[in-house]
């Protein structure tokens, strides 16, 4: 995407203020020919501003704007926030060109979160030059979300041109002005723009971009403060702007400190969900942008709790200043401009990212507008034509006579053209073979879905209201996120099991098939005083990712020499999938919970384990797809229960990390522990404290006494899969490589 006159306007309206950037090509070199930073009469978001009041806030503030610039000339692009936004790159099978866009649509509604009818969405090839994987992007963003934007410019007749989501604007940001942070897809750069109600986190390679809203931004700092003094919302914002030269700065930091640490612990939850997802890139450096960075302190705090270089520019480095622009001023408000910055580097063709989220009916009215002389040029030319052509007639009237010859000779040519016509319908009715092998190509998505069933079969059989109707209230209070009413019941006393980690992977001999949990017992811990742990959510392993071709080849139970043939056929096996599940519990006899003794006859007394045995009877039609295999032979099905503790050699996922201070010979000492993410008590075993903060000792042995709290556990079981496909009768040739797909 290329602005036709080489300048382009790109607008962001923010909950605090307007930012515009007008940026110029013209001269061979990106520099900027004016910007501004227009302030709303109130924060958008702030308490008690009402969404009219909203609206009318905004077009006061785009007025301002219009007044002071001429926009007739040059396109305008604009950003819409990230909420409801969707972003991912896939892999494409080799395919013509010619169907690339036929198979990407069909990706996007596979994968697009919401209904393909709610949303506009675009894609973009990503293949670098030369490459030999097809990689596509694909965006999209809920029309509400578009829409509400784009009625602001309709309301003073401002027409947008081009529509693009911050994090990808900031993504393009950074792979103009900082190329040196993204020289390959194994080091990534984090983009982190901290606005007045979100945060955007973007995680940028060379050829990727991950992008997460973070539901936290400055409006909470204020709004922590005004719970901690009293004040509303304008004052506390005053008073926040104010805190380091107040005489009450260090009351204001200690009410914000709270919000400092479940932002940062948000983007620690982030990076870590992205680097178990992406273990091969280093995560090298985080680039801060956005009001929230002027708040002082946070992005001390977050250099030192994540151990990641912190940077927040003062500068762009490839943006030039043009002639009646001040420097000074522009400088002032570098922080504020990533995402216009990324917007008009787009609008003049130097983007990465080029998705244009208008609205289809919008971009054709458009269209059809800029053509409209064109028409007007074609319809004098159709004029002229028809005068020439009654002329033509004239004499064409007059030489048919004579032209008897030729119309024989047509006549033979029609007939020629009549029988090549009839050899063509016969090789078109030989398409069946065609057919066979767009089938064939088709049985790929035969088996995607069993991996999700498993899951959600596995899932059922916890505790929850259906399987546990004594304790409705405790699952019902933890779903909607109601802390005190989970902790009006005692922890121990909570028959809730948590599940952190899953890995499933396909086997098409279950008898012969090993366990094997390395992946699910990583853990990363960073040893940084006053910093929090973290813990990567965790992901399947990468041959639990099983793909149509996958399943397909590997169901037929046939044996492949060196060659890629078939060989004869194998004996008949079980095929099923080998399961490895983490997780933990509060509940103090998680044995009970999992398999109650003299249970097997009494639903109601059943554990997790004794429903795995019964999943046709948990099973809405009474047929589930699995059945649990060989659960008495310890070669097959294992459970381990151990405690859980603050040590190297806990699975990562259980809790989050915490410090509680204790007093050793007179001195205050922290202890490392584990708590409950939700409500914050103490999971891991602990050393029993006194009420004067120091440990209680036994007074037999003289030694600490410790109080065991939680206990986390590790299941390996298999399931056979009674409705997998049967082995083809007849042996066919296999290209080498294509048992998996490529």
């Amino acid at each position: 995407m290329t602005v036709k006159t080489g300048a382009v306007w790109a607008v962001d309206i923010g909950n605090n203020s307007l930012k515009a950037l007008h940026l110029s090509t013209e001269r061979g070199a990106v520099e900027v020919v004016g910007f501004d930073n227009i302030q709303h009469g109130k924060i958008l978001s702030g308490a008690g501003v009402k969404p009219g009041e909203k609206i009318e806030l905004v077009a006061l503030s785009l007025r301002n704007f219009v007044s002071k610039h001429d926009l007739s000339k040059d396109e305008i692009i604009v950003s819409v926030p990230s909420q409801n936004s969707f972003a991912r790159f896939v892999k494409l099978p080799p395919v013509e060109k010619n169907r690339i866009p036929e198979i990407v649509k069909f990706e996007a509604v596979q994968q697009i979160p919401f209904d393909i009818n709610d949303v506009q969405w675009d894609w973009q090839m990503m293949t670098e030059a030369g490459g030999s994987e097809q990689k596509v992007g694909i965006f999209a963003i809920k029309n509400e979300v578009v829409n509400s934007v784009l009625e602001h410019f309709n309301r003073e007749n401002l027409q947008v041109d081009y529509v693009q989501m911050a994090p990808m604007a900031l993504y393009n940001y950074l792979l103009y002005d900082r190329p040196d942070l993204v020289k390959s897809d194994d080091q990534a750069t984090v983009v982190l723009n901290i606005g007045a109600d979100n945060t955007d986190l973007v995680v940028c390679t060379k050829s990727t971009v991950w992008q997460r809203c973070i539901l936290l931004g400055g409006n909470n700092f204020t709004k922590a403060i005004a719970d901690a003094f009293k004040l509303n919302f304008e004052k506390a914002e005053k008073l926040k702007r104010t805190a380091p030269v107040s005489k009450y700065a260090r009351q204001i930091f200690q009410a914000m400190r709270p919000v400092f640490t479940d932002l940062v612990s948000e983007v620690q939850r982030s990076l870590g969900f992205y680097s178990s997802s992406n273990p091969n890139t280093k995560i090298v450096k985080i680039i801060a942008l956005g009001g929230g960075t002027k708040l002082r302190g946070l992005l001390k705090y977050l250099q030192q709790t994540l151990q990641i270089p912190v940077e927040m520019p003062d500068s762009f480095k490839r943006l030039a200043m043009g002639s009646g622009v001040s420097p000074a001023k522009f400088h002032e408000n570098v922080c504020d401009f990533g995402i216009v910055y990324g917007l008009a580097l787009q609008g003049v063709g130097l983007g990465r990212i080029e998705s244009n989220l208008l609205p289809r009916s919008v971009a054709r009215s458009m269209a059809w507008t800029g053509k409209s002389k064109y028409f007007i040029a074609a319809a004098s030319l159709l004029l002229l034509v028809s005068l020439l052509c009654f002329a033509r007639t004239g004499l064409d009237k007059l030489s048919y006579s004579k032209n008897d010859r030729v119309r024989q000779e047509t006549s033979r040519i029609i007939s020629e053209a009549t029988n090549a016509k009839n050899k063509l319908k016969e090789q078109e009715e030989k398409g069946t073979v065609y057919e066979k092998m767009i089938k064939k190509e088709f049985e790929l998505f035969n088996y995607r879905n069993v991996i999700p069933v498993l899951h959600e079969t596995i899932l059922s059989a916890l505790p929850n209201e259906n399987n546990n109707p004594e304790q409705r209230g405790l699952y019902e209070a933890f779903a909607k996120g109601d802390v005190q009413a989970v902790l009006d019941i005692e922890r121990k006393k909570r028959k809730q099991i948590f599940i952190t980690g899953m890995s499933v992977y396909f086997t098409n001999d279950i008898e012969s098939a090993d366990f094997d949990e390395a992946d699910l017992s990583k853990r990363s811990r960073y040893d940084i005083s006053g910093a929090m742990e973290d813990r990567a959510y965790d992901e399947p392993r990468d041959r639990g990712l099983i793909r149509g071709r996958d399943l397909l080849e590997l169901t037929r139970g046939r044996a492949y020499d060196a060659t890629g043939k078939r060989g004869a056929p194998a004996e008949p096996k079980k095929t099923g999938f080998v399961v490895t599940i983490i997780g933990y519990s509060p509940y103090e006899n998680i044995g009970e919970l999992m398999e109650p003794r003299g249970s097997e006859d009494d639903r109601s007394r059943w554990g997790f384990i004794t429903r795995l045995l019964h999943l046709d009877e948990l099973a809405v039609d009474g047929n589930s797809p699995f059945e649990l295999y060989k659960k008495t032979d310890i070669k097959h099905f294992k459970l381990e229960i151990h405690e859980v503790s603050y040590d190297s050699k806990m699975p990562m996922g259980i809790g989050a990390a915490d410090v509680r201070y204790k007093q050793i010979k007179g001195k205050k000492s922290d202890e490392r522990i584990l708590i409950d993410p939700m409500t914050k008590e103490i999971i891991s075993k602990v050393v029993v404290l006194g009420s004067d903060g120091k440990p209680k000792l036994d007074e037999r042995t003289g030694k600490e006494i410790y109080e065991v709290n939680d206990r986390w556990f590790i299941l390996n079981a298999k399931f056979i899969w009674k409705d997998a496909p049967e082995s083809p009768e007849e042996p066919t040739e296999l290209i080498p490589g294509d048992i998996y797909g490529r």
